[in-house]
């Protein structure tokens, strides 16, 4: 059966749904059903998603998506869509940028604005030291002391395991309930469920919605679904084969594949030039 909606784990999918200026008013949803109600956001600005280091040689941080809230809080919202090496030491990596980007000239009392880190995973981690956290699909990190209370509250990672969300319908309670089940099923529905009625999950199927693209927007998704399909294959069967692959050899198979040298970048950590070379 052909797909009525949009893939939302592909990077044209997500970001049309997340990640353009009429979506703002999904991603405010969306991230508030994230945060305790005491960090509700009013409004969001996006901001240029490709950050620069320091100098030349550093390397530089190319985010999904990339915004501000009214009191100059940072959001930085990632998909990604298969496992890979460092995954996590490179969100940290990118919660560096918005921090530095703080800093003023002259006198400054270093007073700090919170980031947050949102990563939405097509895969689990699979190296917890407990049983339940292994099907837990929230999982919200602080930095804590050896007694585990918060030592600093503004810098907060939180990652959503998608493949851990297994609710149905009927099992469907808070806000966040319904945007997984949104994002996790998405390219499935034919029909738009009762559970989503409201105007806001509305307006995010009216966006995601095939029939509404014009020719060059349906030609770009079915080219970029095919770079998520053949990426997603190509790394997840080396994972499942128990290979251990380095990263060139990663940036070579990827490349092999038609994924996009920008992706393959992102992934691997390698430069275009080297992967140019591949």
């Amino acid at each position: 059966m052909q797909a009525k909606y949009i893939n939302p784990f592909t990077d044209f999918g997500f970001k049309k749904i997340f990640g353009e200026e009429a979506s703002k008013p999904l991603l405010i949803d969306f991230l508030n059903a994230l945060l305790p109600q005491a960090n509700k956001i009013i409004d969001l600005n996006f901001k240029n998603t490709e950050q620069l280091g320091q100098t030349d040689t550093d390397r530089k941080a190319i985010y999904d998506i990339y915004c501000e809230n009214e009191y100059g809080e940072k959001f930085i919202v990632e998909l990604q869509k298969a496992k890979q090496n460092y995954f996590k030491e490179r969100t940290i990596y990118y919660s560096t940028f918005p921090i530095r980007e703080q800093a003023e000239k002259g006198e400054w009392n270093y007073n700090l604005k919170a980031v947050y880190c949102v990563g939405i995973l097509d895969f689990t981690f699979d190296d917890y030291d407990s049983e339940p956290e292994k099907s837990e699909v929230v999982h919200t990190i602080k930095l804590k002391n050896q007694n585990g209370k918060t030592f600093y509250d503004r810098l907060t990672y939180i990652y959503l395991e998608m493949p851990n969300f297994k609710h149905t319908e009927a099992d469907l309670k808070t806000r966040l309930d319904k945007w997984l089940y949104f994002i996790k099923h998405l390219e499935d529905f034919q029909t738009i469920p009762a559970i989503f009625k409201d105007e806001v999950f509305t307006q995010a199927f009216e966006k995601a919605e095939l029939a509404k693209f014009g020719q060059e927007e349906l030609y770009n998704y079915e080219m970029n679904l095919k770079i998520y399909r053949d990426y997603k294959n190509t790394v997840d069967t080396a994972f499942d084969d128990g290979k251990t692959f380095r990263n060139l050899e990663v940036a070579k198979a990827l490349k092999d594949n038609g994924v996009d040298v920008e992706i393959i970048s992102k992934s691997t950590g390698l430069s275009k030039e080297e992967i140019q070379k591949l």
